[in-house]
């Protein structure tokens, strides 16, 4: 009896081991069918590339990469920029801001595995390249910016940067970097010059004969053609050399980005040179007002000195303070110079108004003694002169009158026979106030017109030869 218990319990677990059995192999059958329809898994093949070809035994990120052909010479490291936009451009603190992308490629030849894909033809086709996110499992050039303030990289969402992995060992670095870095710009022609700044790149630690850094061949800097720049700015130009630079640690390779920053004239012809062409304008029409009337010239005066000044203090304020003297700084101080000259002429006026009603009552006094004499003359008396004397006294004046107009009408003809027309005209004015005034009317706006003829054809072609 307890036989028969057994041998039924070893015959049930048989018959149980058997079905498990078929039905796994059922089970494999069924998703192997699957696998055959679905492909191959390209994710997977490319995983187990890299763990091929970066494994630890394998492959050592502290270690750079050989030369040319397997040799120990330098690695040649091609470098390309791709400027997206400026953010500022700093007449203060000498420095301009914007973002690039910056992309570097060089040949590893631990990394290649193009034999493998040959292997595989459909593999081939399929995988052009493979992407990685993390550059600490690679050997990277120790990149950086010789002339950076302040740096910064981008990571929202994630990372901006990949490194692709081609069959045949080359490795590109892409990555989006922000960059505050220093101009040394010269103002001596502000704001009619245009500033070239420069982006240079260099090893930090690796000297000419360990890393060479090359500008790629087509494309070496990018920039698109609908950038703009800030603060008055306009894109003048751009290009590409080489900065090489020898220090007590031996010489290192290095790249330059030239950026010239040509200034849109227009923005500063209408914030600076017309307001200041209309306030020297208004302080010339103190010349038309009486010379009596000294509140309202006073006040034009002033107020004109004062908005100038005012002006040319706000342009100081935005730029920085420099040893030499800047375009801007003549035509200012220009500016303000003429404004108080106005000003300082009618000082004049005023003084010479007053020397006029002096001289008017002398000269009043003297042709009354003129004709007093004229008329108690004893050789005029002799001859019966003094009972033609008019005892009114309106009379012997109208009739002193007459005479001193015949003796002016004489010298005037003498006048008009040794000198031009001008001078009699200027000469015969009744007041010196009032020649003043018309002088100024002309001398002013004529020294003005000299003055800006002056400045622009000599400003602007300082400009344009630097351009050339």
């Amino acid at each position: 009896m307890v036989y028969n218990v057994w041998l039924f319990i070893l015959v049930s677990a048989f018959i149980s081991n058997v079905h498990s059995v078929s039905n796994a192999n059922s089970f494999d059958m069924f998703f192997g069918m699957r696998k055959k329809k679905q492909g191959v898994n390209y994710r997977q093949e490319e995983k187990k590339i890299l763990d091929r070809i970066m494994g630890p035994k394998v492959y050592d990120s502290r270690i750079r990469p050989s030369g040319l052909n397997g040799t120990d010479s330098a690695t040649k490291v091609d470098v390309n920029i791709f400027v997206r936009s400026f953010s500022k451009i700093d007449d203060v603190k000498m420095e301009y801001s914007f973002q690039i992308t910056m992309r570097q490629q060089w040949n590893d030849n631990r990394l290649r595995y193009v034999d493998i894909l040959e292997q595989q033809p459909m593999m081939k086709e399929r995988i052009k390249y493979l992407t990685m996110t993390d550059a600490s499992k690679v050997w990277m050039p120790d990149t950086f910016f010789r002339n950076e303030k302040i740096g910064a990289f981008h990571n929202i969402l994630q990372p901006n940067l990949y490194i692709r992995i081609f069959p045949d060992g080359d490795v590109l670095y892409s990555i989006r970097v922000s960059l505050t870095c220093g101009c040394s710009m010269h103002l001596a022609l502000f704001p009619l010059d245009e500033q070239t700044c420069a982006l240079n790149i260099a090893s930090y630690g690796w000297t000419k004969n360990d890393l060479v850094y090359q500008w790629l061949p087509d494309g070496a800097v990018q920039i698109p053609k609908n950038l703009s720049l800030p603060g008055g700015f306009k894109l003048g130009g751009f290009g590409n050399q080489y900065c090489d630079v020898v220090t007590a640690t031996g010489e290192y390779s290095c790249l330059q980005v030239d950026l010239m920053f040509a200034r849109q004239l227009s923005f500063f012809l209408v914030t600076i040179y017309v307001p200041c062409m209309m306030t020297v304008t208004v302080s010339w029409f103190s010349f038309w007002l009486d010379h009596k009337a000294v509140p309202a010239r006073v006040a034009l005066g002033v107020t004109t000195l004062l908005a100038m000044s005012t002006t040319q203090a706000s342009i100081q304020n935005s730029l920085p303070p420099v040893a030499y003297t800047k375009a801007i700084d003549v035509w200012s101080g220009v500016c303000v110079f003429f404004v108080f000259s106005a000003l300082l002429e009618y000082a004049l006026v005023n003084y010479a108004s007053r020397s006029d009603e002096q001289r008017s009552v002398k000269q009043k006094e003297k042709k009354e003694k003129e004709l007093e004499q004229y008329l108690f003359n004893p050789e005029r008396m002799e001859d019966g002169g003094m009972g033609q004397v008019n005892e009114d006294p309106l009379l012997r004046r109208i009739d002193g009158s007459q005479m001193v107009q015949t003796s002016t009408a004489l010298n005037a003809r003498r006048y008009t026979r040794r000198q031009t027309y001008l001078t009699y005209w200027i000469r015969n004015f009744q007041f010196q106030a009032k020649k003043i005034d018309v002088f100024s009317r002309v001398l002013f706006p004529f020294s003005f017109a000299l003055f800006n003829v002056w400045y622009w054809s000599y400003y602007l072609t300082r400009t344009q030869a630097k351009h050339d």
